[in-house]
């Protein structure tokens, strides 16, 4: 039967268009250095569309969620990744702040709109193993993010913003296969696959108050990720004295590092415990952003990697904590543990921005550096899964 385990093909649909999606979000945060410098924007400005880009496609996920329980609309999916890649690749040309600003939240709204239903579906493919499986899925989230600014660099340095144009292609095959791929996605359906494991989750007691606290913690983590994702490169380029490329690289670094983390937290989380996990990682973080406003170029890479690794590995631990907490709201854990606390942790970044502003990059590093503690506190009150 199919909820032995993870089904490949289903799943690797799945973690492709989450890949080709959230793509578009790793784009944004690498255009922002060349926004400044060509637009002329200020940080708190560049911060204010890496903020657009969040709440947009984060604010009104769990309505997506809330929709998607109640009846499933499927086809948001190969919808979402088409909007998510226009809007970006019409970003680069767009003629004034404004534009770009609509641009950005017409790409959010493409991925606010994929996420719940893709994770509803990501949980029904899984079978019995969905940490494994979700940690499959978010892998290809972090590994788009990582790929967007990897992609988007380049085809700005060779065509200038224009070339940003490009990047509705790889969002249109994708949505096309996602198309081709629904009737075979729909059939892992619970009432489609006769399964009853569907119904018994639906019918256990939603957690609120425990779901709550660990939205809390994630929406900690998010001003870190977030923080970073919008200001390493500039941090790279004004105080490391490095080029946009190599600041650049650096981010990709850390977002790649991210992604091997999903794929080696996500196991670990199974045997140890999803609170041991997300508690751990918020007690490292701090002191490896400390060691980073010390390092080089190189020196920092590295720790790049280890905070990547940490930061953004429990993303996949905390969605499948949501869905657990939530297992009669599948599509609203989603929605809020993938978009809406991530969404308030974005609204730091042109705090942060202004704050980078006012008493530069390097103290606002260390600001971000206090954040991670809160996180610890709240992590460990959370109570131990019934795994």
């Amino acid at each position: 039967m199919r909820e032995k385990g993870v089904d490949r093909r289903a799943m690797a649909v799945l973690s492709a268009g989450h890949l080709f999606t959230d793509l578009n979000q790793g784009a944004v945060a690498a255009l922002v250095p060349f926004f400044v410098t060509e637009r002329g924007l200020s940080l708190a400005a560049a911060g204010s569309l890496v903020l657009a880009a969040t709440l947009s496609s984060s604010i009104v996920q769990p309505l997506f969620g809330l929709f998607s329980d109640k009846k499933p609309l499927p086809s948001l999916m190969p919808l979402g990744v088409i909007f998510g890649g226009v809007g970006v690749a019409l970003a680069g040309v767009a003629p004034s702040f404004l534009w770009i600003f609509l641009c950005v939240v017409l790409s959010g709204l493409g991925v606010a709109a994929f996420h719940p239903e893709s994770a509803r579906f990501a949980a029904y493919v899984s079978g019995s193993r969905r940490a494994r499986g979700m940690s499959f899925f978010s892998v290809g989230g972090n590994a788009g993010f990582a790929l967007g600014p990897v992609l988007a660099t380049p085809l700005v340095l060779v065509f200038g913003l224009p070339g940003t144009l490009f990047l509705a292609l790889p969002a249109l095959a994708m949505g096309l296969v996602l198309f081709h791929e629904l009737p075979r996605l729909l059939s892992f359906r619970p009432e489609a696959a006769g399964g009853g494991e569907g119904r018994q989750k639906e019918a256990a007691p939603d957690r609120w108050w425990p779901f709550a606290r660990m939205v809390g913690v994630v929406t900690v983590r998010s001003f870190v990720y977030f923080g970073l994702v919008t200001f390493v490169a500039s941090y790279y380029i004004r105080e490391l004295g490095a080029s946009p490329g190599l600041a650049n690289a650096a981010l990709s670094v850390m977002l790649f590092a991210g992604a091997v983390g999903t794929l080696a937290l996500g196991p670990v989380a199974d045997r140890f415990g999803r609170r041991t996990v997300l508690a751990a990682t918020m007690l490292v973080l701090s002191p490896l952003l400390y060691a980073f406003t010390l390092a080089g170029p190189l020196g920092g890479m590295a720790l790049l990697a280890a905070i990547g690794a940490f930061t953004i590995g429990t993303f996949g631990v905390t969605v499948v904590m949501g869905q657990e907490y939530l297992p009669g709201r599948i599509g609203v854990a989603a929605g809020i543990t993938m978009g809406l606390s991530i969404g308030l942790g974005g609204v730091g970044a042109p705090l942060l921005g202004a704050f980078a502003d006012a008493y530069g990059l390097s103290t606002m590093l260390l600001a971000i550096a206090a954040l991670p503690p809160i996180g610890l506190l709240l992590a460990l009150t959370l109570p131990r899964a019934r795994q």
